[in-house]
């Protein structure tokens, strides 16, 4: 239950630590791809394989993993002061980028880094989504798609810090990522704080994970999810290498593909703000199902424009972009709407725990099947995950429990 002494929000103290937390989070999550992006320059000086470079980015996703699955079964998110788990997580986070351009000369340190940059972001983004849902009711959509769109012009930060670093100089890009981190994490401190929609701290039950799982509904938006993570992981973590290869056939400098690179992440922002208000308006259900189809067909079609007009497949990837995270943040907004109001961190935490343990599969397929048959077809394979989110949300449009969605638009 909400607390007895809630009451609805002064307008602008609510938007102005809305804001503030978007922004704490977009600082914060610049950690996340901050070695992916500068895997070119490593590769030449760490003499790194195509198993290693790949690891850069599924030792932060097992992290992640590792961490959330542990916030999840000690309810952490629902039980430790919110603005604190997430300021501490951040700051931490941004010490242990810090400490590879400090002390790593090698694959195995900066690894273990990048493992442990991961467990705590853990505390950063459900946790984020925690507060942002104590903030909102109606406009629960507008909400999360604003915390969504920072993390992902957060996440698309590093390709543009990239080139600011001349994209052969990978140390400053991780300076400059975790001391961004750092500043998230400050900010956190001191500007954010839970709102009147939150709930009482519940006891600890281990076994409240496994009734969330057997919930149908909570199922079907985290199978929306799922195939959404499917798709969202692999196509960040390899398009700048796509774009870098696609470019250099046609003799494109590589500042412009880490420029676009960066461009395809951001664009994402715009699209999850948008879809949060468009959610609000028509529907979780509505929204999902057509970015999902939007995403799944730039998937299967972006590999022909391989090698191409660099300018028409530059527009292909933004808009790819821009759909395949208009969709998140309406998955975590229907699981907060569908899940024990008093285990909504939980619930979040679970989810994207999930969500991130699916993406270690995907991310690491991309390199063997570019291999196989060529960039030309190895983004075909992610747009599985499109076509089992959108028959996961069709299902859950039908459910009667759609009404607890969006205010009762489904």
């Amino acid at each position: 239950m909400i607390s007895q002494t809630a009451s609805i929000p002064d307008a602008r103290q609510k938007w102005r630590t809305l804001l503030l937390l978007s922004l704490a989070e977009l600082l914060a999550m610049a950690v996340w791809f901050s070695a992916s992006a500068v895997v070119p320059a490593l590769t030449e000086a760490w003499s790194l394989s195509e198993g290693g470079r790949a690891w850069l980015t599924m030792s932060v996703q097992i992290g992640f993993v590792v961490g959330a699955l542990g916030s999840a079964m000690l309810n952490l998110a629902d039980r430790l002061p919110a603005r604190w788990l997430f300021t501490g997580s951040a700051l931490l986070a941004g010490l242990a980028t810090l400490l590879i351009p400090l002390l790593a000369n090698g694959l195995a340190l900066a690894l273990l880094l990048r493992f442990l940059t991961g467990m705590l972001l853990a505390g950063v983004y459900p946790v984020g989504m925690k507060i942002m849902a104590t903030w909102t009711q109606k406009d629960r959509g507008l909400g999360i798609g604003l915390l969504v769109g920072a993390l992902t012009i957060g996440s698309a930060g590093p390709h543009l810090l990239n080139v600011v670093g001349g994209v052969a100089a990978w140390q400053p890009v991780l300076y400059l990522a975790g001391g961004s981190a750092l500043l998230g994490g400050l900010l956190g401190a001191i500007f954010v704080h839970e709102g009147p929609y939150r709930s009482p701290s519940p006891p600890f039950n281990w076994r409240q994970i496994g009734t969330i799982l057997r919930e149908r509904e909570v199922v079907l938006a985290n199978l929306g999810y799922l195939g959404h993570m499917w798709e969202l992981y692999a196509m960040w973590s390899w398009i700048s290498l796509f774009l870098l290869a696609s470019y250099s056939a046609v003799n494109v400098s590589s500042v412009w593909a880490s420029l676009t690179a960066f461009g395809v992440i951001a664009i994402g922002g715009v699209g999850s703000l948008l879809a949060g208000q468009l959610a609000d308006r028509y529907g979780r259900t509505t929204v999902t199902i057509a970015s999902l189809l939007i995403s799944g067909t730039c998937a299967v079609g972006v590999g022909f424009l391989f090698g191409g007009n660099p300018l028409l497949l530059a527009v292909v990837c933004l808009v790819w972009g821009f759909a395949i995270v208009a969709d998140s943040a309406q998955f975590s907004a229907a699981v907060s709407e569908l899940a024990p109001r008093e285990y909504v961190g939980t619930a979040l935490t679970l989810q994207t725990s999930l969500g991130f343990l699916l993406t270690l599969f995907t991310i690491r397929m991309v390199p063997p099947l570019e291999t196989a048959v060529t960039w030309r077809y190895a983004f075909a394979f992610l747009a599985i995950g499109p076509i089992v989110g959108i028959w996961a949300m069709v299902r859950l449009r039908r459910s009667p429990a759609a009404t607890k969605l969006a205010g009762g638009n489904g």
